[in-house]
């Protein structure tokens, strides 16, 4: 199942997105992703209480001029930390979170209640199905062998792409980085005998769905839509 970007009013941040931190709480680069992610929830907290069912989030980044649209500042990164904060403010059930980059002097972010979405916009998808742990290099090749059996490395540039993962008993949000980091063959690869590391600073617009089916139990498919541009 996939659904449609919000496009309702949107709140202006009052500073810079920021990109997931794996470093110790009191480091600066910690300290400065938790103001955003406070700065933000404060934002759209009205609107989360509100919320009675499942729930959108939209995170427009706007990156400065001096700074390269393509290369790193991966959307994942910074869709994963506001999503994973925003999830513990309601008892609603985030399905859809979109991230956009893109040369701009604000960001903007929205959550509105989730509407269903039927078309892929006359893109074609690729199903692969996996078993192995997220955290393991199994996944990552799992995935990475099932789309290199039907994807060709999309042309230069922007590139626009859509996750939708059916899962049992699985957290989907600690799937989206290792799925990403197995789509080299759509792509490509950022360094010569480097694995896992596509070129996925190429993304500019990322959409990730949920779906929930128990019977699949630890198994998770993903629905795959990339398009160039």
């Amino acid at each position: 199942m996939r659904y449609a970007r919000p496009e309702g009013p949107a709140q202006e941040l009052g500073t810079q997105p920021r990109l997931a931190s794996w470093d110790a709480a009191t480091h600066p680069s910690q300290l400065r992703l938790q103001h955003y992610l406070h700065h933000a929830t404060s934002l759209v907290r009205p609107a989360l209480s509100a919320m009675i069912g499942p729930w959108s989030l939209r995170l427009d980044v706007g990156l400065p001029e001096t700074v390269p649209v393509l290369d790193q500042h991966d959307l994942d990164n910074f869709a994963y930390p506001l999503a994973q904060h925003l999830s513990c403010e309601t008892a609603s059930h985030l399905v859809s979170v979109w991230c956009t980059k893109s040369r701009h002097t604000t960001s903007f972010i929205r959550v509105e209640p989730a509407v269903t979405r039927a078309d892929l916009d006359g893109n074609s998808t690729i199903s692969v199905h996996t078993t192995a742990s997220a955290s393991s290099t199994s996944y990552k090749q799992q995935v990475h062998d099932q789309v290199a059996r039907h994807a060709v490395i999309l042309p230069e540039g922007p590139v626009a792409l859509e996750l939708a993962f059916t899962v049992g008993r699985r957290n989907w949000l600690n799937l989206w980085k290792p799925t990403i980091d197995a789509l080299e063959p759509l792509l490509g690869r950022t360094t010569p005998g480097r694995d896992w590391h596509p070129r996925d600073g190429r993304i500019t617009e990322l959409g990730l769905h949920l779906t929930e089916d128990l019977t699949l139990g630890y198994a998770v498919r993903i629905d795959i839509s990339a398009s160039a541009g």
